[in-house]
């Protein structure tokens, strides 16, 4: 089995443990409906107390971004304003595990960022993961017009390391699929954040970066130095900044567009994988000088 699928095949039994038995999903009676506010309303409930609630399915790609909007729309009321955007299902391995053919987007909260070194709870939502990331900061709106990696690189001013703390959020996540990560708002629940690396603006020197974040290794590990995890730059859609040119894409479909000064989160490089108390665990970009590592320990 290829490494990614391998690790992503880890992070999922360990998802599943303990969820043979559920509650029925949420069901949608048409396609293309959004789930009502009603029962947005029971969902954000239930993610407040950290329980999980029936996983929506059944929903179109239509009635996903409608849900989506009034999962949104709730947040900025308790996680604060919105700083950006995640992208997700970047990594085709993990487009597999929730049977999708292409990637999704949800909102990031500025409640949601934490500093580097952050003393979580292994217990900081109902199925709470981890897993290793990267943040860019828009630089410019001409990223909107970006086709490609290195016009995308133009365009920010900054490289963040990042271990995003996703949390699931329902009872049985094998019944979620690409609409219904995308009604839980990809899953977006808190990250922690490390050093910021400036973006060059030499032509010689961002030719560099742009190789290196295709090539980089990004290793996940405890403690102990023991290896959690990872992956390659390359696993994200061939180059980690492709996740920009399709969320420009993506926003421009539904009427947005990304702004300067928002952050965008670019995907997995690793399995997604469940905290425990007492772990600590650092990601780590080698092969791109001056991108430090973050931790996050879990208690």
């Amino acid at each position: 089995m290829p490494r990614t699928l391998a690790l992503v095949a880890l992070g999922t039994s360990a998802l599943l443990a303990g969820c043979q038995i559920a509650p029925p999903a949420l069901q949608v009676n048409e396609a293309p409906s959004c789930l009502s506010d009603k029962q947005v309303d029971a969902m954000m409930q239930a993610r407040e107390a950290r329980q999980p609630f029936p996983a929506p399915v059944g929903l179109s790609e239509e009635g996903a971004a409608c849900t989506r909007a009034k999962v949104v729309a709730r947040l900025a009321n308790t996680e604060g304003m919105r700083v950006g955007y995640k992208a997700g299902l970047t990594n085709p391995a993990v487009q597999q595990r929730f049977r999708a053919n292409q990637p999704v987007w949800g909102a990031l909260h500025g409640d949601m960022l934490l500093r580097d070194g952050a003393n979580v709870s292994a217990a900081f939502g109902a199925r709470p993961l981890y897993e290793a990331d990267l943040l860019v900061r828009v630089r410019s709106a001409e990223i909107n017009q970006a086709r490609t990696p290195a016009q995308v690189l133009a365009n920010i001013d900054q490289i963040i390391p990042f271990i995003e703390l996703p949390d699931l959020v329902v009872d049985a996540p094998p019944k979620l699929d690409g609409n219904g990560v995308t009604a839980i708002n990809v899953g977006a629940r808190l990250g922690v954040q490390g050093k910021p690396l400036i973006v060059p603006v030499e032509a010689p020197q961002m030719q560099a970066m742009l190789a290196q974040l295709a090539d980089m290794k990004v290793v996940l590990r405890d403690g102990d130095g023991k290896e959690l995890g990872g992956g390659k730059g390359s696993d994200v859609l061939g180059h980690p900044l492709n996740a920009v040119v399709w969320l420009t894409q993506a926003l421009a479909r539904e009427g947005q567009a990304l702004r300067p000064g928002q952050l965008v989160s670019l995907g997995s490089f690793s399995a997604l994988l469940p905290p425990k108390p007492g772990l600590k665990v650092t990601a780590s970009y080698e092969g791109v000088p001056d991108l430090q590592p973050v931790s996050v320990s879990f208690k």
